[in-house]
């Protein structure tokens, strides 16, 4: 019997529902961390949008308006 099966039936009715902790210690459930990695997931593409942003100005946006030149 794997660890799974061994969980699911020491669990009985509680297994795998979104109430149950991570890590028993922690309280953040599974629903709060699927939340807070959509939450993060969203910013880092913001963060890379903005990135690239910030690169094609300093890179032909600045240089065409004759801001600075690059080298």
């Amino acid at each position: 019997m794997g660890e799974s099966k061994r969980r699911k039936a020491a669990m009985g009715g509680r297994y795998g529902q979104d109430s149950e902790r991570i890590v028993p210690w922690l309280p953040i459930t599974k629903t709060q961390s699927e939340k807070f990695i959509k939450l993060t997931s969203t910013g880092a593409w913001f963060g890379i949008g903005i990135m690239i942003a910030i690169w094609l100005t300093v890179r032909f946006i600045g240089p065409a308006f004759g801001f600075w030149e690059v080298y």
